[in-house]
């Protein structure tokens, strides 16, 4: 039996890059700005409110589990907009804490925070298409595991490093396994729980330069046309051309972002026959041109959340 997310899984090649204990005291606020590194949060006791860029503000409560796998900045902060204190945005580094706020107030919020690491060669791509923001709270098995992540983050016991990466990486598919299955909101994870419609997904993916079109995309799925755009669109939200798409600039993004040839290169890599063309697409998708988005992306690399 194929398990899609166990394939999504092992295809990211998860891994817990850095992680650090930060508390906050009174009124608190710290701005992280957007840098594409996977950034993860667990609350360990307390509570904060998260304000993603662009997005609504959320309030995240003890044991919740927030991953943000994109280039998204945010902006976290205390839930109480009476807690006075010292400068919310002072910091004050302790031993084995960072706080934010006030160093002499009880805190209000203390959390486990830092960065995954995703190992595969397609990583960049495949986090471009999950959602903005990945939050899950009031899970049981996943609380269990934030348990043990914040006794382990609070002792210094041998190996603490090491143990802490291993727990993380757990939390991680177990965050990413909630949001699966034919329940879940619309996205990749839900595309691939569906084996018809993953046999066509792939194909996508090794080939993205291809002339794919819902005829032949139907025939991998072993569908008929209208079974399988339909089918296609519930459960990834979008049409299947917008997907191919999506990942032939997901991909031109990345080839962008590491300087991976010059324009007319990318433009053949993603399925363009001219440089031009591939810059129209390009623009109109990341609105702005391939060589300016290089650029950025290069300046971006530059900040360190």
């Amino acid at each position: 039996m194929i398990d899609p997310l166990a394939e999504v899984v092992t295809l990211l090649q998860p891994g817990a890059l850095l992680s650090k204990v930060v508390s906050g005291g009174g009124a608190w606020s710290v701005r992280r700005p957007a840098t594409g590194r996977p950034f993860y949060c667990v609350v360990m006791d307390g509570s904060a409110r998260l304000a993603i860029d662009g997005h609504r503000p959320i309030d995240l409560m003890e044991g919740d589990f927030v991953l943000i796998p994109s280039v998204f900045g945010f902006v976290m902060s205390n839930r109480d907009p009476q807690e006075s204190g010292a400068d919310p945005l002072a910091v004050t580094m302790w031993h084995d804490e960072v706080r934010h706020g006030d160093q002499n107030a009880a805190p209000n919020a203390r959390l486990l925070i830092g960065h995954f690491t995703f190992g595969s060669e397609d990583a960049a791509l495949l986090v471009s298409l999950l959602p903005t923001l990945i939050h899950v709270s009031g899970e049981r098995r996943l609380s269990l595991i934030v348990q043990l992540v914040a006794e382990e983050a609070r002792e210094q016991r041998p190996a603490r490093a090491v143990v802490l990466a291993r727990l993380l990486e757990v939390m991680l598919i177990e965050a990413l396994r909630s949001t699966g299955g034919p329940e879940a909101s619309p996205g990749l994870l839900r595309g691939l729980s569906d084996e018809r419609l993953a046999a066509a997904i792939r194909r996508i993916h090794e080939s993205p330069a291809y002339a794919w079109t819902i005829a032949l995309l139907a025939k991998e799925a072993g569908l008929s046309r209208s079974a399988f755009f339909e089918r296609f669109g519930r459960a990834m939200g979008v049409a299947p051309m917008e997907y191919v798409l999506s990942w032939r600039m997901a991909l031109a993004k990345r080839f962008l972002r590491r300087g991976d040839g010059d324009i007319a290169t990318i433009a053949e890599r993603v399925g363009y026959g001219s440089a031009s063309a591939f810059s129209v697409a390009f623009t109109r998708f990341a609105g702005l041109p391939p060589a300016r988005y290089a650029r950025s992306a290069t300046e971006l690399q530059s900040f360190e959340i």
